[in-house]
């Protein structure tokens, strides 16, 4: 009698339907992941642009100058997920940075209170992530 060698269609099967349900659950935990990853380029240049900003106050005692903003922004290569725009008055400013991409849905905001808010829409907000009034959304479920 010959050794038969391989596996049968049913032991295939098996190991494709162990593969289809870790992918089912590792899926989702992955893109989780990279979006948190890339929402550091956002709190990082808000925090950036808000300092900035600051200094340009303790030497002017203004936030109302056209080169302000234009200053505290990162610059291009900095950026890849998100555009920045900042709004001033003589003595208030708020940053905002809108994801673009694969980031789209995400918007995160600073002001010259420090005041951080997280506003999430669309495909985002469909995926668990929530927008917050608070602080700026680093994980799913609003938390920050």
């Amino acid at each position: 009698m010959k050794m038969q060698k391989g596996f049968t269609l049913v032991e295939l099967m098996i190991v494709v339907a162990i593969i289809g349900i870790l992918a089912t659950v590792a899926m989702p935990a992955y893109s989780n992941y990279v979006r948190r990853g890339k929402i550091a380029e956002a709190t990082s240049s808000l925090s950036s642009a808000r300092v900035s900003m600051e200094q340009f106050y303790q030497d002017n005692r203004t936030y109302l100058n056209g080169a302000a903003c234009g200053a505290a922004m990162p610059a291009a290569p900095l950026v890849q997920y998100f555009t920045f725009t900042c709004a001033a008055t003589a003595t208030t400013y708020t940053i905002t940075a809108t994801g673009i991409s694969s980031m789209a849905g995400f918007a995160y905001t600073v002001n010259n209170l420090n005041a951080k808010t997280s506003v999430i829409t669309g495909a985002a907000a469909a995926a668990g992530w929530a927008s917050n009034a608070a602080c700026w959304t680093t994980k799913p479920g609003g938390a920050c």
